[in-house]
């Protein structure tokens, strides 16, 4: 990559951003058009090669990108004390809010390369991949699960939880005006009312 990229004005990077995560999002990398991403954008093809010089290597910016805003935000959200699983994802799902506000399909393009079938992509995102799994197992790796009630498994509250807001995502991103704080509240109505079920 370019390192020139950060010269640009902050509008004009996150706009070229937000249009990589949106496109990779919706069509995984194989289908990913570069001429969608530069049309969403609004710049021409040779600005995006000058930057990045390939596909891949935007690819692989964008993960490293994700990567380490959400990290910051995480970190910036969670207590490094907090054990208790509901204020962790509560806490979490305030980073993510946080995320969104500024790029709206960081978790779509995150969620989306979970299922990825190119090799190439895999492979060249896979440390990475490790550095963001390595983040979410140390937040679910403090968890005192003592206060759960017997007949509530943790693994399979967090399971469930995950697939829910997963789908309140991916709803509220169909939705003409996406909004994070929308999604946050609904997402906080799931988190609550389990938290009166498993307690």
């Amino acid at each position: 990559m370019n390192e020139k990229f950060f010269d640009l004005k902050k509008e004009k990077q996150d706009r070229i951003i937000n249009a990589a995560l949106k496109v990779f999002a919706e069509n995984g990398y194989r289908h990913c058009s570069t001429d969608d991403i530069v049309h969403e954008a609004g710049i021409s093809k040779g600005l995006l090669f000058h930057y990045f010089g390939s596909k891949m290597n935007l690819y692989e910016f964008l993960y490293d990108y994700c990567v380490k805003f959400l990290s910051m935000e995480l970190k910036g959200s969670i207590s490094s004390d907090e054990k208790d699983y509901f204020n962790i994802m509560q806490n979490a799902e305030t980073a993510k809010r946080n995320v969104l506000r500024s790029y709206p399909h960081m978790q779509a393009f995150i969620d989306r390369s979970m299922s990825e079938d190119d090799e190439d992509a895999i492979d060249n995102t896979s440390n990475l991949r490790e550095e963001l799994q390595s983040i979410y197992d140390g937040l679910l790796g403090r968890v005192d699960s003592s206060s759960f009630r017997k007949e509530a498994d943790p693994a399979q509250v967090h399971t469930m939880l995950q697939a829910t807001l997963s789908t309140i995502m991916r709803d509220q991103l169909q939705s003409t005006a996406f909004n994070p704080d929308h999604y946050y509240d609904e997402g906080m109505k799931y988190i609550n009312m389990l938290r009166s079920i498993c307690y």
